[in-house]
């Protein structure tokens, strides 16, 4: 006898309400993150005595931006094959860092203009989410360019840490932004591909949302941090 509870008899509806739910999770993770990161920047910019470590320590931060980037990548490599809790605690863990790190950012620029570009990030961020979620257009295309194109940033903002070029640094910017809104429409459907029909509410399931909540989240903050180059109002 046929067994119809297979994935691929589930029809068209069927198919898109598990996706919609998915990526409810998706959305949910990261937006569980973002919160995490902004509240312990907040927390990291009233206390003094932390904020002036990580000022006047530059290898506390450094060293702090390196346990990140080690942290990002084996959350990547490695989520399939951790447990869901672990997933779920090295996510948040990084997220926490990030907003230790980002914490100086309220040195920098004023309360007013660091909220104002959040906005404007969300608002660009949900607008291009959204089409690559309902768009019917394959963009598999864009993968190979975007990400050409964000090793080009990379090398280019590690070239100009020796030349100082202003020039360089408003290209690097705005290339960024297009980059990075790029990359937030094609990581969304991507994810949404990726959604193994079948397995809701599973560990499998749920480490699938923190991965992709994992990219969507590195999306949004990396497109923050280009628009309050434009943005932000110094103090």
């Amino acid at each position: 006898m046929e067994d119809y509870s297979k994935p691929r008899y589930m029809g068209q509806d069927a198919i898109a309400a598990e996706q919609q739910r998915f990526m409810v999770r998706v959305y949910n993770w990261m937006g569980t993150g973002l919160a995490l990161t902004g509240g312990m920047s907040w927390y990291v910019s009233t206390n003094e005595t932390i904020l002036n470590l990580l000022v006047t320590q530059p290898i506390l931060f450094f060293g702090l931006l390196i346990v990140e980037i080690g942290l990002v990548f084996y959350l990547a490599a490695r989520v399939m094959s951790m447990s869901a809790s672990q997933a779920m605690g090295v996510f948040f863990l990084y997220a926490g860092l990030n907003g230790v790190t980002l914490a100086p950012l309220f040195l920098l620029y004023t309360t007013a203009s660091l909220t104002s570009t959040f906005l404007v990030t969300a608002g660009m961020f949900g607008a291009m989410s959204f089409y690559g979620y309902t768009t019917k257009k394959d963009l598999t295309s864009w993968g190979s360019f975007l990400f050409m194109g964000l090793i080009g940033i990379i090398l280019a903002s590690i070239v100009n840490m020796f030349m100082n070029s202003s020039a360089l640094y408003w290209i690097i910017t705005y290339a960024g932004i297009l980059i990075f809104v790029g990359l937030t429409a094609y990581d969304t459907q991507k994810i949404k591909e990726m959604n193994i029909l079948g397995n809701e509410g599973t560990e499998e399931d749920t480490k699938e949302a923190i991965r992709g909540a994992l990219k969507l989240y590195l999306d949004f903050i990396n497109l923050f941090l280009m628009l309050l180059r434009v943005m932000g109002t110094r103090r």
